[in-house]
């Protein structure tokens, strides 16, 4: 028997990816949102501390621990977003994951439309599509080589059924950063549609080229409708500790509480210490990692000169766009494994526009592999032009 909540939820494809690459220390490893830039020491000594204390190893608090909260709460202050009350509005959750599916399950009815990128995050996507909720897309388009949120088609977008703009900013896979006028632009229609903003922050601080943070929920008017959800996951490069977030304002806490209780429960204590030692962390630590990653771009960019690829202003991968050259985006990274870089074809998050592509993700290879990248691209693209 076929669930029909899964008939239109594909498969991850990094995965596959992954497994096809196997143990290869020769592949590029350009498939999967990783980094071996390590984590701040600090938080490293401070969940090394906190392994076996009983107080790190409990279910309660079930909805996060109060010390936690605090640190997310003045984490969000510190970078220009409003002040929150950490202990009645916001919520721990195991990882940004869990926060997404907590968030959307208090936001939407079966039914309802969630407005989302193409491209767009395919765990976003799918996880509108897991409440029972409704996708709909709006194209970024590529406007003097860089991304560009398409404002026309948002308001043609937003329709009486809905409910939720979802947006993440930094984002990937594009690597769009919204600008002043895109996020002035996304603020008024919440506003005017009486609609919520879930905002995925996880890379908002991963900027590049001198550009700075803006909290949307800092703008006129949205601080109490905008639900943010957080995690140490890229900017403090914590992916295995699954911790998140959800900021949920107001009255609303109580609903994503409750979620959060029956579908994480509760986030590891000795991980959720760590992640508040690593809020604290001086911004020089994210400094320094934001230069080593825009100069992995620098050189990713560098290598695909030529090519039909858009300069990403954050996160951690940047398009190629295949179509463009006739190509199918699955064949495509087929022919680069046969090459030895991992990529990800972009089906499945997002429409036509994600389609067209492929991911590479250049967080997680130093510059003298990065180096190797351009030779090997273009062999996979010639081998499939030839049909080889």
């Amino acid at each position: 028997m076929s669930v029909r909540r899964l008939e239109h939820i594909p498969g991850f494809n990094i995965d596959r990816v992954a497994a096809a690459a196997g143990d290869d220390p020769d592949v590029l490893r350009m498939e999967n949102l990783d980094t071996d830039i390590p984590p701040p020491a600090a938080a490293m000594d401070a969940t090394r501390a906190a392994i076996g204390d009983d107080d790190a190893n409990s279910w309660l608090p079930f909805t996060g621990r109060a010390d936690l909260k605090e640190a997310v709460a003045a984490y969000i202050e510190r970078r220009g977003g409003p002040r929150y009350d950490g202990r009645r509005e916001i919520v721990i959750t195991s990882g940004e994951g869990d926060a997404m599916l907590d968030a959307l399950f208090c936001l939407t009815n079966p039914g309802d439309e969630v407005i989302l990128t193409d491209p767009t995050y395919a765990g976003m996507l799918n996880r509108v599509r897991l409440v029972g909720a409704v996708p709909r897309l709006v194209p970024l388009r590529v406007t003097d080589g860089e991304w560009r949120l398409d404002v026309d088609s948002l308001r043609v977008a937003a329709t009486a059924r809905t409910r939720v703009v979802f947006l993440n900013n930094a984002s990937f896979p594009s690597g769009w950063v919204a600008s002043d006028e895109e996020l002035d632009a996304v603020a008024s229609i919440c506003r005017e549609r009486d609609m919520w903003l879930l905002y995925w922050g996880g890379f908002e601080g991963v900027l590049f080229d001198g550009r700075s943070i803006r909290h949307p929920a800092a703008l006129p008017g949205m601080r109490d409708r905008t639900v943010t959800v957080g995690a140490p996951s890229f900017e403090q490069r914590m992916i295995a500790w699954r911790v998140g977030w959800v900021v949920a304002p107001g009255e609303l806490v109580n609903d994503v509480s409750r979620v959060q209780i029956y579908n994480g429960l509760v986030a590891s204590g000795f991980a959720q210490i760590g992640t508040r030692v690593a809020l604290g962390v001086p911004d020089e630590d994210l400094a320094a990692a934001n230069a080593q990653w825009q100069r992995r771009r620098d050189e990713t960019l560098r290598q695909l000169d030529g090519l039909p690829v858009v300069r990403p202003a954050g996160a951690w991968s940047l398009l190629l766009d295949v179509a463009a050259l006739g190509l199918d985006c699955t064949e495509v990274s087929r022919r680069l494994l046969a090459q030895k870089v991992a990529a990800t074809p972009m089906r499945g998050w997002g429409g036509e526009i994600a389609d067209r592509h492929v991911r590479f993700v250049f967080s997680n290879e130093p510059l003298d592999r990065l180096a190797m990248l351009g030779d090997r691209v273009r062999r996979a693209l010639a081998a499939a032009d030839t049909g080889r």
